[in-house]
């Protein structure tokens, strides 16, 4: 097992990019009555870097998604009685992923039957890099002994915390916390994924390399960060960046932020919206 301690470069940003340069990326998220993940995961992925990002959205929810930020683009989407995304959605969202460098899916998404077999057919079969989190973990969970056979079409990061990583591997919270390393590392060789098992100490594993994060602070536990990381991590991957080196980056780019926020309004008054406003404060921290 190699252990990485050295941080990755960023993607290179040449002085006669375009925005095409910096790749597109697809947020599937939101849903009624939770439209924020969706909102924070977008802003975060532009703060990334990356040229395009849309959010894809129920379509009952696009409105307030689309009022949050002008600079990205929304995609409405079929929904159910109760606003999540129904399986009718499949098309559109195959379509909408033929044409992006990287897709970040499950923020805020709900949980239902329908969103289970939607999540089990793209994760199987869209050739982009992707990020799966909160309720796209929770769907492919229903899935757990399809996810152990699978062979899906592209690279696949997981973001779970601690909650999450139980409910994959059927182990208890206890456990993960005292075999972090172990059982991110083991999940990821087993599963042919990028783990990024979350919280204080969070750990980075491909199955063949791991990495521990040294930023971030407890200010971070609270409602949205993780969406944040979400549309980071699916951001730098647009970029073209190798996914354990961009899941790496996004992790400390993440944490540092964290950590400029916590400085100047406590560790308890930060909110995830916080972060927003500390990425580039974090960019110019890092030098770039």
């Amino acid at each position: 097992m190699e252990r990485i301690t050295a941080l990755p470069d960023p993607p290179a940003r040449p002085v006669d990019a375009h925005k095409g340069s910096f790749g597109r990326v697809l947020i599937v998220a939101g849903s009624r009555g939770m439209t924020g993940a969706a909102c924070l995961a977008g802003v975060a992925a532009l703060r990334a870097g990356a040229g395009l990002v849309t959010v894809a959205t129920p379509q009952s929810a696009q409105v307030v998604v689309a009022s949050f930020e002008p600079s990205y683009l929304t995609l409405g989407l079929p929904d159910d009685v109760q606003g999540r995304l129904s399986q009718a959605a499949l098309p559109t969202v195959l379509t909408a992923i033929a044409g992006q460098t990287a897709v970040a899916w499950g923020p805020g998404l709900g949980r239902s039957d329908e969103l289970d077999e939607l999540t089990h057919v793209v994760y199987q079969a869209a050739s982009v890099p992707m990020v799966f989190d909160a309720d796209g973990l929770n769907a492919l969970v229903q899935r757990r002994t399809a996810l152990a056979d699978s062979h899906p079409a592209g690279p696949r990061i997981l973001t779970p915390h601690p909650g999450e990583f139980a409910r994959l591997t059927g182990r208890s919270v206890e456990d993960i916390a005292e075999h972090r390393e172990d059982l991110a590392v083991d999940f990821a060789r087993q599963h042919g994924v990028i783990v990024v098992l979350k919280g204080a100490g969070t750990v980075i594993s491909d199955g063949e390399r791991v990495a521990v994060n040294t930023t971030g602070n407890s200010g971070l536990a609270t409602g949205g960060t993780g969406d944040v990381l979400t549309g980071l991590l699916a951001g730098l991957l647009a970029q073209r960046m190798e996914p354990f080196a961009a899941a790496q980056f996004a992790v400390y780019l993440h944490g540092l932020a964290g950590d400029l926020a916590a400085a100047e309004l406590s560790p308890a008054g930060m909110i995830a919206s916080d972060l927003l406003k500390y990425l580039p404060r974090a960019w110019r921290r890092m030098g770039y």
